[in-house]
């Protein structure tokens, strides 16, 4: 009996969903190696009830949560850009209360500004909600499935020792398969969209490790390479390999696009022309696929330039000479990445497109469709 398409949808996402649970299970219990002395340090909730005479740097503050709830401490005050706050009273902060066997001391860490961030989520999940509709839940969830998977599933297996390079991959292909598959099902356009953005992203991989060869430019010259290299020492993680791993996960958002489009437009393309041969609806994929690299390439340019605008601005003020500017580490990462991802995007054009034109004008696909879904049938 041949199942349904919700059928193989639901038995796609069950098999994915087991192997999260699976892999996450697996790096629960990685034991985390202390690289700094917190014993008696804790970070509280507080709030301001009195501000001490201007200049002391010091305020009290009744603690509202943790074993100290209920204690006013005084606490120092440093009002940074970085670290502390401007208190005032009434004014909810994070403290951080280091206590011993004889007294306590406390400090401000930054005004508690944990709930302005969950309000802002919580708006940004509704305007898609009420955008997006079933379409905008089926993103947020795909969303937060990958961001668990790189909390519970990538983040430890480096920290074990697993290479970053190829866990990246695998929660790439992970999050791939489930995002394409909550979205649109098991269809040709689903798997050609999945089999395109992974090979893009591989491909934007492999670029980034050959301009590195070519440059001599690694994971090793980045501008927090000193503190890198402690965590490394004191942990298994491969500290070289950081970089492109991220370059990686940063390509993925923007070839999934390409994949996707593509393969959808292709699909409705197939059918409204049902006789429409491979070899065109290959031209058709390539034609469209152009007019999306220009701008996703813009777009993930762009997106590395926003991040290190900081840097960009540094080096204008200061003038740097050409021959320091062109040979400079910082730049030669950010030219580096911003290649890289734009070169996965490009690839995922004929990746998707041949894909795509071969699985929809395959005259067995339908048998193979059939055997897809025999898969998830179950026992009678």
């Amino acid at each position: 009996m041949q199942i349904s398409a919700l059928s193989r949808k639901a038995g796609c996402l069950a098999i994915a969903s087991i192997l999260f649970l699976i892999l996450a299970f697996s790096f629960s219990h990685v034991s985390i190696t202390p690289l700094m002395n917190n014993r008696g340090r804790t970070y509280e909730k507080a709030e301001v009830v009195k501000l001490n005479s201007p200049g002391k740097g010091y305020v009290r503050a009744r603690v509202i949560s943790g074993k100290h709830r209920g204690q006013t401490l005084s606490a120092r005050s440093v009002d940074s850009y970085l670290y502390g706050a401007k208190c005032q009273v009434g004014m909810k902060v994070i403290l951080i209360v280091t206590a011993s066997s004889t007294n306590i001391e406390a400090s401000v860490y930054s005004e508690n500004r944990a709930p302005a961030l969950y309000a802002m989520i919580a708006l940004f999940i509704g305007i898609v909600l009420v955008i997006g509709g079933k379409k905008g839940l089926i993103s947020i969830i795909a969303l937060l499935f990958t961001l668990l998977s790189i909390i519970f599933i990538f983040l430890p297996m480096i920290y074990i020792g697993f290479s970053p390079i190829l866990s990246s991959i695998l929660i790439v292909a992970l999050t791939t398969f489930v995002t394409m598959i909550s979205i649109d099902g098991v269809f040709a356009k689903s798997i050609s969209a999945i089999i395109g953005t992974i090979l893009g992203v591989v491909m934007a991989a492999l670029y980034a490790v050959v301009f590195s060869a070519v440059t001599h430019i690694g994971g090793y010259n980045v501008s927090d390479i000193e503190n890198l290299i402690y965590v490394g020492e004191m942990t298994h993680i491969q500290i070289g390999q950081l970089l492109f791993a991220g370059i990686l996960i940063a390509a993925l958002g923007a070839v999934m696009d390409v994949g996707m489009s593509i393969a959808s437009f292709l699909d409705e393309l197939k059918h409204k022309s049902p006789s429409i041969s491979q070899k065109e609806l290959f031209k058709s994929g390539m034609h469209v696929g152009k007019d999306m690299m220009g701008t996703m390439t813009n777009t993930l340019i762009l997106a590395f330039v926003g991040g290190s605008i900081n840097t960009l601005v540094f080096m204008y003020a200061y003038h740097y000479p050409y021959l320091q500017l062109i040979n400079m580490y910082s730049l030669g990462i950010e030219i580096m990445q911003g290649l890289s991802s734009s070169l996965g995007v490009i690839l995922a054009v004929p990746a998707t497109s041949f894909v795509t034109s071969v699985l929809l004008t395959f005259k067995k696909q339908g048998k193979i469709m059939h055997q897809i879904s025999k898969c998830f049938a179950r026992d009678s």
